[in-house]
């Protein structure tokens, strides 16, 4: 492959096929319940971004349950990461936090994955997955919602965050030598193909271990969908989004993973969503647009460790 893949570095990792397992816990988030803000980001729907998860009222351990019931039969797995998928998941008292933990630590379960915010990355809480990991042997990663470095795209999402707090927390968070993946949107309206760039070069300055890249997709019910129903929105054509991505993916270090390239929705749920394409066919496109460009991930990385003088040495 022409890129770091998710798949085949959870295969290298664990031996075998890893599933992520979508998990459900009540939290909310404070964008939304007057922390930072009450509007929350004009992207995010009412249920956030779970919309396969199952209800927030069944316990970790039957979700976990639910889910392997489901996936097991069909995909022959024996391993999986639990996911606590939607809103701030590290948003919550540290006991309840360090309950949730305790629940997932299941026998089929070799690691955990929280997305969060940066503004919900603490030393205290840092602390408790550090130990958590220690004690059960089970990996912890975070996956920071950031969606772009362009910080003036950031106030218009209505973020409640900036760049400045994403740096303080992935810094925080190497300090415990926790996984970090970051969520990137690369066709916000407001950014062009230097933001995309620059994207890939501040995740390569500040070595994240994973990315997830997604483009925009307008829910029903938000502001987003208000401004694009309005006109106010103008969205690149599909075929841009593939530069972008090819773009980003060039000049992304090689050794990060790329969990996925696009992300997707349900129809049900959004005026827009991939250009009313499937996810897979344009995740095709971006794959041969590299190999018919004969390009790869990090081959434009060339930015890091002083380039100017590197031709003194």
């Amino acid at each position: 492959m022409r890129y770091n893949v998710y798949s085949d570095y959870l295969r290298q990792r664990y031996g075998e096929k890893v599933y992520k397992l979508p998990i459900s816990i009540p939290v909310t988030c404070p964008n939304r319940d007057g922390a930072c803000g009450t509007a929350g980001c004009v992207f995010c729907g009412e249920i956030g971004a779970g919309y396969e998860n199952l209800p927030e009222s069944m316990t970790v351990r039957d979700q976990i349950e639910a889910n392997i019931a489901h996936i097991a039969p069909k995909y022959k797995a024996r391993k999986y990461i639990a996911y606590f998928q939607n809103f701030s998941n590290t948003y919550l008292p540290l006991g309840r936090l360090k309950t949730y933990l305790d629940e997932a630590s299941q026998p089929d379960i070799v690691g955990i994955a929280l997305a969060t915010r940066p503004d919900c990355i603490n030393d205290s809480y840092l602390e408790l997955l550090a130990e958590f990991r220690e004690r059960t042997k089970i990996d912890i990663s975070i996956e920071l919602g950031l969606q772009s470095v362009q910080y003036h795209s950031l106030i218009k999402v209505n973020r409640g965050h900036t760049l400045g707090e994403y740096i303080d927390a992935v810094l925080r968070i190497k300090r415990y030598s926790i996984d970090i993946c970051t969520h990137l949107i690369l066709n916000l309206p407001w950014d062009d193909m230097i933001d995309t760039v620059e994207n890939a070069k501040v995740m390569s300055a500040l070595s994240v271990d994973q990315v997830k890249l997604h483009a925009l997709y307008i829910v029903k019910n938000t502001a987003m969908a208000d401004w694009y129903q309005q006109g106010q929105l103008t969205l690149i054509s599909k075929e841009e989004y593939v530069e972008r991505v090819v773009a980003f993916l060039e000049h992304l270090k090689s050794d990060i993973v790329v969990q996925r390239l696009i992300g997707r929705a349900p129809e049900a749920n959004t005026l827009f969503s991939n250009w009313q394409t499937g996810w897979w066919k344009i995740r095709d496109d971006i794959e041969r647009t590299l190999e018919e460009r004969d390009t790869w991930q990090g081959k434009k990385c060339n930015y890091l460790n002083g380039p100017a003088v590197q031709k003194f040495l």
